[in-house]
């Protein structure tokens, strides 16, 4: 398909298709096709800002009974957001929620929502691309990607449990030829460590970024000496290699860490690599995992240390988590939850207060009020903004 490139952010990092549109594109169509001397109609937007509990309306409003052709969701910046329709009031928008989201009990079986939307809607650019190829040499895709966020800590347990989870997954595969397993990380001195390793019982790939003379390493701004701490300042040209890279994998992502396992980046890689297989896979079937690999003293306090709105493992870590457990392999959903209303969820004492604010009050087992969420919406006046565009 042909892409906007420059138009959408990273645009020297990822192609967008033409199947999408920037609203200057739209407001431009709108006015070429003369909408508004044709049909009568201005073109109109609402804008929801989410970040404002007093203001929003994901919970109390039915959207789908709204006339405006642009929904502006403002500040969401994760899954959570979204998957606040979940527990919206009316019915019909439950039902299309639930239809895109999952349901929370089902952790297993959530569709794969934005990898679906990655693979219809952006590319690597040619540049990217380019160095994708050159790792990957004779033009075979990797079984397995390991992403290990380290914050440049060199964490021995951290490697060997990631280790313990390549293992478990190539058991799981049954492979009749040897493995390859691409591996990134925002710690490039760890690499050397966990390959050697890992090339006991694998062939190992990766993006040696000093190595690479292709187009894309000699941009301005992306120099060679500025990878430090997480890729260091913007752009990171790097780490979109690494993520197109991982992509590539045809079985199975695995997700390691110093402190944060399953992070935003490993999700989308293995949500990518997943909406690239054949369909009907999912991260239950027989053709495709996402593992979160925990060390013990990540498991030590119960999962204490997985915090942040967006993070897969935050809904397990409240008062009702386990402590005390083994090194783990955790069998990850591509689509993280993001209510604590699910078996084995609980909330901590901070996102408790976080949620009454949006009219949601949470016990401390998880459970969810839905009669209080009513009396919440009927108190509220409906603030959601309308702006005329055109």
């Amino acid at each position: 398909m042909k892409s906007f490139r420059g138009k959408y952010p990273f645009g020297d990092f990822i192609s967008y298709s033409n199947v999408s549109f920037t609203l200057k594109e739209v407001k431009h169509l709108w006015r070429h096709n003369g909408c508004l001397t044709t049909y009568g109609r201005h073109l109109v937007m609402k804008i929801d800002d989410f970040q404002k509990p007093a203001q929003t309306s994901v919970l109390c409003c039915n959207w789908r009974e709204w006339e405006q052709p642009i929904i502006w969701f403002q500040n969401t910046t994760d899954a959570v957001a979204a998957q606040f329709f979940l527990k919206n009031v009316f019915t019909e928008m439950r039902n299309a929620a639930s239809d895109l989201f999952g349901r929370p009990e089902d952790l297993q079986y959530r569709p794969n929502v934005f990898g679906e939307l990655m693979r219809v809607l952006m590319s690597p650019s040619d540049n990217v691309r380019e160095a994708v190829r050159w790792v990957l040499g004779d033009g075979v895709d990797p079984d397995i990607s390991l992403h290990m966020r380290m914050l440049s800590n060199r964490s021995l347990r951290a490697a060997q449990a990631a280790l313990n989870c390549i293992r478990k997954a190539i058991d799981n595969l049954q492979l009749k030829s040897r493995p390859k397993v691409v591996l990134v990380s925002d710690t490039p001195s760890l690499i050397t460590d966990v390959a050697s390793n890992i090339s006991e019982f694998a062939e190992v790939v990766h993006f040696d970024y000093e190595l690479f003379k292709g187009n894309i390493s000699g941009k301005s701004g992306a120099g060679l000496d500025f990878r430090h701490t997480d890729w260091g300042p913007a752009p990171r040209w790097v780490a979109f290699v690494d993520f197109f890279l991982a992509a590539h994998a045809k079985h199975a992502v695995v997700s390691g860490a110093h402190r944060r396992v399953g992070t935003t980046y490993a999700q989308l890689i293995a949500a990518l690599a997943a909406a690239h297989q054949p369909v009907g896979n999912s991260s239950t079937g027989a053709s495709f995992w996402f593992f979160s690999s925990f060390q013990t003293n990540l498991l030590s306090e119960g999962l204490g240390n997985q915090v942040g709105w967006g993070h897969v493992w935050n809904r397990f870590a409240g008062p009702l988590s386990c402590h005390n457990q083994s090194t783990q392999c955790a069998l990850t959903p591509l689509l993280p939850p993001a209510w604590w209303d699910g078996l084995w969820q609980s909330p901590t004492l901070r996102d408790i207060q976080r949620m009454k604010a949006y009219g949601i009050q949470l016990s401390g087992f998880g459970t969810f009020d839905e009669s209080r969420l009513q009396s919440f919406c009927n108190s509220r006046k409906n603030v959601v903004r309308t702006v005329q565009l055109i």
